[in-house]
């Protein structure tokens, strides 16, 4: 088995990446479109200050993550042919992250808009803060406490762009 060389390294790192982002961007892109939609439907009149509040803090959290997730592409198309795929795969994970930390907000504000729409307050809150440490828990603590698995196996060919 031949060794892959700096530039396949980099190459496969950015399809990884890519491939990942495939999936986040679709779950971001659901959740936004949802809420754009939402001021539109029936009762939205009936929300709370503190309601339009989250919701504002949901949609555009939704929208920067959105963007965030997005421009690797953008950047791309800017950097093509041009041999500068270390620093593409660099902004990429940069933007990847960031986009998910907004995601992260925009799902929790949504879970708090709905939940304190049809629960009580304290409910509400108490859901909201559950779904935040779920979503923390799958996506930072258990990620990044299983980071050193397989170190001892000279072959993996795991790459984290920095």
């Amino acid at each position: 088995m031949s060794k892959e060389t700096e530039k396949q390294r980099w190459q496969r790192n950015f399809a990884d990446l890519l491939q990942e982002l495939r999936v986040a961007q679709t779950g971001v892109q659901i959740l936004f479109a949802f809420l754009l939609t939402l001021p539109f439907s029936a009762g939205f009149d009936r929300t709370t200050d503190f309601q339009r509040d989250v919701y504002i803090v949901a949609l555009l959290a939704a929208a920067g993550a959105t963007a965030m997730i997005i421009s690797p592409v953008a950047f791309h198309r800017a950097l093509f042919r041009q041999g500068r795929k270390p620093e593409l795969v660099r902004f990429a994970h940069r933007m990847a992250s960031g986009g998910l930390v907004l995601m992260l907000i925009s799902m929790v504000s949504a879970v708090m808009l709905v939940t304190d729409f049809v629960l009580p307050w304290w409910v509400a809150l108490l859901l909201s803060g559950i779904t935040g440490v779920w979503f923390l828990t799958f996506w930072a603590v258990l990620p990044f406490s299983r980071r050193n698995w397989g170190d001892d196996d000279l072959d993996d060919d795991e790459d984290t762009p920095t």
